[in-house]
C-alpha cells in the first residue's frame, strides 16, 4: 500500500468546514465524486464502527478510531460490505484491512486548511488521484457558500 496525501485551503472557519465534511446532506455531496449515491451509517463516535455504502448496500466497514469535532477524524478500514452486511476478512480484504484514512483540519486567520492522508492499493492510485480533489473541492464550495 501507498500513503496518499491531499490538502485544500477554505476560507471558511474550522466548524463550518466540518458540517460541510460531516453533515448527512453534505456528506453525500462530495463523496458523490468517488461514487454517485454514497453514504454512511454511523453513531459517529469514537471507536464506533461505521458503513460507507453505495445505493446498493455494498462497499466497506471500518472503525472510526479518532474523532475529534472540528479537529479530526480518522478511520481504520477493516472489511467489505454486500448488501448492508458485514463480510469475514478474505483475501481481498486483507490486502487493505488496516489501511487508515484520516481527515485532520486546522484553523488559522479563519481559515481552515483540510489533511488528508490514506492508505492506498497500488491499483487505486490513479483512481485516488483523479477523485480525491474534485471531492475536497466540493467541500470548499459547501464551507465558502
Amino acid at each position: 500500500m501507498k500513503k496518499l496525501t491531499f490538502d485544500i485551503e477554505i476560507s471558511a472557519p474550522a466548524d463550518k468546514v466540518w458540517n460541510a465534511m460531516w453533515k448527512e446532506e453534505n456528506y453525500k455531496k462530495w463523496t458523490a465524486a468517488f461514487c454517485e449515491g454514497s453514504t454512511t451509517k454511523s453513531t459517529w463516535k469514537q471507536g464506533e464502527r461505521i458503513h460507507f455504502l453505495d445505493p446498493n448496500g455494498n462497499g466497506m466497514y471500518s472503525e472510526i478510531s479518532t474523532l475529534v469535532p472540528n479537529e479530526k477524524m480518522f478511520f481504520t478500514h477493516i472489511g467489505n460490505l454486500k448488501n448492508f452486511k458485514e463480510q469475514p476478512i478474505d483475501d481481498e480484504s486483507k490486502a487493505w484491512s488496516g489501511a487508515i484514512e484520516n481527515y485532520s483540519l486546522n484553523e488559522e486567520n479563519g481559515k481552515t486548511k483540510i489533511s488528508v492522508v490514506i492508505d492506498v492499493l497500488e491499483k487505486y492510485i490513479e483512481y485516488y488521484n483523479k477523485t480525491f480533489g474534485l471531492g475536497l473541492t466540493i467541500i470548499k464550495e459547501i464551507a465558502e457558500n
